[in-house]
């Protein structure tokens, strides 16, 4: 049996990066996946490229930032599909400046997306997995959540809240039968990443005991361990993912 067979994973951001790659491990192992994003020409291209290879996914276009589009998404799911048993809030952005050049705007894009977007969705379908008396929430934190980083006073902000939002979902909601935890990756290696200067890499792999980038690979295998039945007692956790830079 495969560990996600029959499940149905929604997944934030899950057209690229660590959340396709998060949604093709997942549909490898016997989930049908949700992909929501805001790429609507990709998105759709990405759900027929899972459909050619046997496997099952559907794509919406859904900003997580809009408690609207959430639900309505969410619903359009629940009455196809009956039920959603994981929620992957992977959907994040960057908007990086110190304290003193960044602009208000700045700041509530990020807090937008990374933050209430995880509400959002959280808030939304949470009280369908309660109703089936099972679920996973997954979010993803990052390892500057824990310890701050130079240049992202928004982006820290986000995932040090969504931190905090995971602890207390896993109390609120634990006797519902869902789980609720986070993943705080280091430095990975993700498209975007990798267009930084070499000498910039270069330094990222001398801070991490291991000698390496992270690939998006190594998140998604932390996400399907997390969403699986062999994390069944495992909630309220932060799982950092990233070759031991933070020791």
């Amino acid at each position: 049996m495969k560990r996600l067979d029959n499940k149905i994973a929604l997944i934030t951001g899950g057209i690229q990066g660590i959340g396709l790659k998060t949604a093709e491990l997942f549909a490898k192992h016997g989930a049908t996946v949700i992909l929501w994003d805001l790429n609507e020409e990709k998105g759709k291209a990405t759900e027929q490229e899972f459909t050619q290879r046997g496997e099952k996914a559907t794509f919406a276009k859904v900003n997580v930032a809009k408690l609207d589009e959430v639900q309505a998404a969410a619903k359009a799911a629940i009455e196809q599909f009956g039920r959603i048993d994981i929620l992957v809030n992977n959907a994040g952005i960057t908007r990086d400046a110190t304290l003193l050049k960044i602009t208000p705007e700045q700041w509530q894009q990020v807090i937008d997306i990374n933050l209430t977007g995880v509400f959002n969705c959280a808030h939304t379908i949470a009280p369908f997995m309660a109703e089936k008396g099972y679920g996973r929430i997954i979010n993803a934190s990052s390892v500057v959540g824990l310890y701050g980083n130079f240049g992202q006073t928004n982006y820290v902000a986000t995932k040090a809240g969504v931190i905090g939002m995971t602890k207390v979902w896993a109390k609120e909601l634990g006797r519902k039968g869902i789980t609720v935890n986070a993943i705080a990756p280091g430095f990975i290696g993700t498209d975007m990443l990798l267009t930084m200067p070499e000498k910039v890499l270069q330094g990222m792999r001398d801070k991490t005991p291991l000698q390496r980038l992270g690939t998006p690979e190594d998140i998604a295998n932390a996400y399907l361990f997390l969403a699986s039945d062999e994390a069944s007692f495992i909630t309220g956790t932060v799982l950092s993912v990233d070759g031991g830079v933070t020791m």
